[in-house]
């Protein structure tokens, strides 16, 4: 009875992942309005009314599909307890946890900076997805400034630059409309993106960012 079950549960996980990644890949070569659920059932290899019954909506289904790619999976484990983040709050210098903050931000940016940039233009003109995120603390700069206090506390940091400003720098460094105009626009690999802006990140965050 419990195998039963097991794979029960294992068949309905599939189907919301493929659900998930179709409409993914849909939203991002067609745009979230001009994307009928239709389509999204018809590439995940599902009823329409399998995406009602696991999702209720479209908008909602945008929400689980952004959540996923921030996450890197559906497990309902917050930035903040993420083992990469776990390394840079105990990383032993802030060398090292500028290093662990850089990588960590690559996976997540290569997952959902395209994404964020459709659901800014979804929501420029769907009030419903401007619901899906109300207006109040940005997490992304939330997760960075616990990140930047952590840092400058750390042996090798700048001790000149105030955590605000430290906090404001990795804001925008590590922003997914930069690693875009790099990436894509500018056709630079993730290795070099994620090079370049720990150079940029470590010549004003820490003490001795060598030559």
């Amino acid at each position: 009875m419990s195998e039963g079950r097991g794979k029960q549960a294992n068949k309905a996980r599939e189907t919301r992942r493929r659900i998930i990644e179709a409409a993914g890949a849909l939203f991002l070569e067609q745009g979230y309005g001009a994307t009928k659920l239709q389509e999204i059932a018809d590439r995940a290899g599902v009823a329409v009314q399998t995406i009602y019954f696991v999702f209720r909506n479209k908008p909602s289904l945008l929400k689980e599909l952004v959540d996923v790619a921030i996450a890197g999976d559906d497990e309902p484990v917050p930035t903040m307890d993420r083992p990469w983040f776990t390394e840079v709050m105990t990383a032993p210098t802030a060398e090292s946890a500028l290093a662990a903050l850089v990588a960590g931000t690559r996976g997540t940016l290569e997952r959902v900076a395209a994404i964020n940039e459709m659901v800014r233009a979804a929501a420029a003109t769907d009030p419903e997805v401007r619901e899906l995120w109300p207006d109040e603390a940005d997490p992304r700069y939330t997760v960075l400034s616990t990140a930047a206090e952590s840092l400058t506390r750390k042996p090798g940091a700048h001790p000149a630059v105030p955590l605000e400003e430290a906090a404001d720098i990795l804001y925008a460094v590590l922003s997914p409309e930069l690693f875009l105009v790099l990436t894509r626009d500018r056709a630079w690999s993730p290795d070099k993106w994620e090079r370049w802006a720990y150079d940029t990140l470590g010549s004003r965050l820490l003490a001795d960012s060598g030559p």
